[in-house]
């Protein structure tokens, strides 16, 4: 058995309220960070989508270098990493530790220095070269975090940089050595950026207001004030021409100007709701990506006037429950209480109330999938309308894992297990033994347990216990009966999965223990020959039952640890994890 890559669906930005997200492109690609891994979204061919997994703690931005060859990103410890984009190898050329959190970095027009900025107690701002890591000048002049640089690309080279302490620097170089304060703003500054052609650059604050400046001198070229924006103005950005200059704000809108007519050309109001406003933005060709704090990716083409050509949506936190409909689409819940569907057409969240924290389990059942949130109810989506419905039953107790099938959902929580049919609670087992994972067959119910047991249940108007399965060493964590109900494969904490002989209550085989982390989801392949399961320990394996020692170990396949993995067709494995992508895997069987 072997297997090769197949599609990848990325999560979206990482945003915080009151922050910008820095976003960068080149070409038809994007650049951003969610979590500890930096996502490259091409928004022509999703099929050249990537990710980096390089750093160990969460990222906070991504910068393509001017040639395109090379990234630079940075992270909430002060580390910069600079690696290539060209190869699926993404090779590193260099790291440098700068000592503070970064909020920005830039490079510049040679792509042969960086400028890193942000919030440290010595020093917030650091100049160095990207294969040496030699310090390349200096960045003084503020007394609060820098939130933004940006470094004029033509000879001789300027650079600015943006603060909390409501001033922009303005720095000549190279070697870059401060030069002087220019106090626009009246607030945070949050964005600077020049132009492409190095005439102007522009910058943005809590203020409302956007200012344009002389690119080689600093001075003060205009206020853009017409038609301007109501609240902080979060993100600017410059068209390829620089003839254009794009803003992102709090106020739900993004604004295009005309830089020589100083008005605006554009207006988007892309909602009004908290999760609307808009903290990020780039250009992607003659497209316009502005985020909003939803992490929901709105493109726009900049003759349109009403609404985004493509909203691009994916998970923004960690992806906790997963599963797959008959029809192959695969929907992923997350952290935050949100659900996404994912098809050859893209992804799509689902509309309606959801959960308000996190989802805990999702089971599909004929043209509805069932989710479970450690809001304490059981909601209901209606797969056709990719919506929620208005059904909502509640648990007694925090629901920890749920499973569906015709006509019923069976959750467990702390106390018990609970039986759903029409939105309704149909019977109730108590449960003693510290409930963890639940599967159900034509015929039973297994729970899995803390005390490291397996209890089977018959199926009945009121479940009862028939047996108990033993052998697992560690608390069972994931439950997958097969497709006939014959086999139970029981995951645990250690790593060790027992394949159970259901009717025999005996094991069938042991040696499925190549994992190294707790086992947290096992699904089966239609024929009941072959399972597949993920773990904490970033990998997917997929066994065999005929020969139990064959297998194939999918290493690093999420960084951060896999929550689930889920069968599409005969030979395609989907996962999901703790980066909020979802993945496939194409199977090959040489047996």
């Amino acid at each position: 058995m072997s297997y090769t890559k197949g599609k990848l669906w990325p999560a979206n930005p990482s945003t915080t309220r009151g922050a910008s997200t820095k976003l960068s492109s080149s070409g038809s690609k994007i650049i951003y960070t969610n979590g500890a891994t930096v996502i490259i979204r091409d928004l022509e061919d999703p099929a050249r989508n990537s990710t980096y997994s390089g750093h160990i703690q969460p990222t906070t931005v991504a910068r393509f270098s001017p040639s395109g060859y090379y990234c630079a990103s940075g992270d909430v410890t002060g580390t910069v990493r600079v690696w290539d984009t060209v190869g699926a190898e993404n090779i590193l050329k260099n790291e440098v530790k700068v000592g503070f959190k970064i909020n920005d970095l830039e490079w510049d027009g040679e792509s042969k220095r960086i400028i890193a900025v942000g919030d440290g107690k010595n020093s917030s701002g650091a100049v160095f070269t990207f294969d040496t890591g030699n310090s390349a000048g200096e960045i003084l002049g503020h007394s609060k975090p820098i939130n933004a640089v940006s470094i004029r690309h033509q000879r001789p080279f300027r650079a600015v940089t943006a603060s909390d302490d409501t001033h922009i620097g303005f720095f000549q170089g190279a070697p870059y050595k401060y030069v002087k304060t220019l106090k626009t703003h009246t607030r945070f500054v949050q964005d600077v950026r020049y132009a492409p052609s190095g005439d102007f650059f522009a910058s943005a604050g809590a203020d409302g207001k956007v200012f344009l400046y002389d690119g080689k001198e600093g001075e003060v070229v205009a206020e853009l004030t017409n038609d301007a924006h109501a609240s902080t103005v979060m993100a600017c950005s410059w068209s390829a021409d620089s003839k254009l200059l794009v803003t992102s704000s709090t106020d739900c809108t993004v604004k295009l100007w005309d830089v020589e007519t100083r008005k605006v050309v554009n207006t988007w109001t892309v909602g009004s709701d908290l999760s609307s406003q808009q903290v990020g933005n780039t250009w992607v060709k003659n497209d316009i990506v502005s985020l909003s704090l939803s992490g929901d990716l709105n493109v726009f083409d900049r003759r349109e006037t009403s609404r985004p050509r493509q909203i691009q949506y994916g998970a923004q936190r960690g992806i906790t429950a997963f599963a797959a409909a008959p029809s192959g689409t695969l929907y992923a819940g997350a952290y935050d209480g949100r659900i996404v569907s994912y098809s050859d057409n893209g992804a799509e969240a689902i509309k309606g109330d959801g959960h308000t924290s996190q989802v805990t389990a999702l089971a599909v059942s004929g043209n509805t999938i069932f989710s479970t949130g450690f809001d304490d109810c059981v909601r209901e989506v209606d797969l056709s309308a990719g919506a929620y419905t208005s059904t909502t039953t509640g648990t007694n107790g925090q629901p920890k894992d749920a499973a569906g099938e015709a006509d019923a959902l069976y959750v467990i929580t702390s106390k018990s297990l609970e039986c759903i049919k029409g939105g309704k609670v149909v019977s109730k087992v108590s449960l003693s033994c510290g409930p963890f994972a639940v599967a159900t067959s034509a015929k039973h119910i297994a729970v899995g347990a803390e005390d490291q047991k397996v209890y089977l249940f018959e199926k009945g108007s009121e479940p009862k216990q028939i047996g108990k399965l033993e052998s697992n060493k560690g608390i069972v964590t994931a439950l997958a009966f097969s497709p006939d109900g014959s086999l139970l494969a029981a995951g645990d904490s250690t790593g060790r999965i027992v394949l159970y002989d259901v009717e025999k209550k005996e094991v069938k085989t042991s040696r499925w223990t190549f994992h190294s982390g707790r086992v947290t989801s096992i699904a089966w392949s239609a024929d009941g020959k072959h399972a597949a399961s993920g773990s904490l320990d970033t990998n997917v394996y997929i066994w065999s039952v005929a020969k139990p020692m064959k297998n194939i170990g999918i290493k690093n396949a999420g960084a951060g640890g896999i929550s689930g993995v889920a069968w599409v067709g005969t030979n395609i494995v989907a996962s999901a994890g703790a980066d909020g992508c979802v993945r496939t895997w194409e199977i090959k069987f040489h047996e």
